[in-house]
C-alpha cells in the first residue's frame, strides 16, 4: 500500500528542486549590476586541465559596475582573458598586469526587456516542473485508491498537495518579480 506521507514528501522535494533550479538560473542572468555569479560557467585551461575560474583567481566586485579578477598565478592572465572572451558573458576584459577588470555596461531598454522575457521563460519552466510533480503525485494517489487507500485519505492528501503546489508557485512568482525589478531598475 502507498505511503501517503512519503509520496507527498517526494512531491514537495521535486517542487523545491524546481525552485532551486530557478534561483540558480536567475542568478546567472546579468541585470546590469556586477555579480560574480555570471562568471560561474567559465572554465580556464590551467596546466592542461579545465577548471572553474574561481579556482585559479580571486573574484570580487569593488563597485556596482565592476568585477575584478586577481589570478593567483601571473601566467594565468592570458588563459583567463581568453576564456572570458570566448564565453557568453559578452564583456571585454581589461588587464593592467595585476588585475583583470570587467566593466559591466548599463543595459539598454531593449536588452532589459529581452532579459525580463528570458526570466519569464525560466520561471514558466519551473512552474511546469512544479505542476508535473503535482500531477504525477495525484496520479499515484488515484491509483492507490484501487489498491485499498481510502478516499478520505486521498482527498486530504490532494488538498495538502495543492497547498504545497500553491506555496511553490507563489515562491516562483516572488523570485521572478524580484529579478524583473532588479533588471528594470536603471
Amino acid at each position: 500500500m502507498l505511503d501517503v506521507k512519503q509520496t507527498l514528501g517526494e512531491a514537495e522535494e521535486r517542487m523545491e528542486e524546481a525552485v532551486m533550479y530557478l534561483e540558480d538560473a536567475l542568478a546567472h542572468i546579468r541585470a546590469g549590476k556586477a555579480n560574480v555569479r555570471i562568471l560561474d560557467g567559465i572554465r580556464v585551461n590551467s596546466y592542461g586541465t579545465m577548471v572553474p575560474l574561481n579556482q585559479v583567481s580571486a573574484i570580487t566586485t569593488p563597485d556596482a559596475r565592476t568585477i575584478a579578477i586577481k589570478p593567483w598565478d601571473k601566467s594565468m592572465f592570458r588563459p583567463i582573458e581568453k576564456a572570458i572572451i570566448d564565453s557568453e558573458v559578452g564583456i571585454m576584459p581589461e588587464s593592467n598586469g595585476e588585475i583583470i577588470r570587467l566593466g559591466i555596461p548599463p543595459l539598454t531598454e531593449e536588452r532589459r526587456k529581452s532579459l525580463a522575457k528570458q526570466c519569464g521563460k525560466e520561471g514558466e519552466q519551473a512552474k511546469v516542473s512544479v505542476r508535473n510533480a503535482r500531477r504525477d503525485t495525484n496520479d499515484k494517489l488515484k491509483k492507490a485508491i484501487k489498491d485499498g487507500l481510502s478516499e478520505d485519505v486521498e482527498k486530504d492528501a490532494e488538498t495538502t498537495l495543492q497547498k504545497a503546489h500553491d506555496k511553490f508557485i507563489k515562491k516562483i512568482d516572488e523570485l521572478l518579480a524580484a529579478k524583473e525589478k532588479e533588471i528594470m531598475t536603471v
